[in-house]
């Protein structure tokens, strides 16, 4: 079972994304416990992240997919 992010980690995660990227990212948990949160910029969601514990360490991956058509527009 993948670890939950709690909402105390999501603010957390956000400030920091903010911080580093951009103030304009939103971190959004989703409905079910079990699955990542998503993160946002405006309406477009750029990937997910998940919570990893490993021998008692835990981290944060984000993940973005970027679609071949989507590199076509810039």
């Amino acid at each position: 079972m993948t670890p939950t992010i709690s909402p105390q980690e999501s603010d957390k995660l956000q400030a920091f994304l903010q911080k580093k990227l951009n103030p304009g990212i939103v971190v959004q948990r989703r409905q079910r416990a079990d699955e990542c949160a998503e993160i946002y910029l405006g309406q477009e969601c750029l990937g997910v992240v998940s919570k990893i514990v490993d021998e008692g360490e835990t981290s944060f991956s984000f993940e973005i997919t970027i679609l071949d058509i989507d590199l076509e527009e810039v």
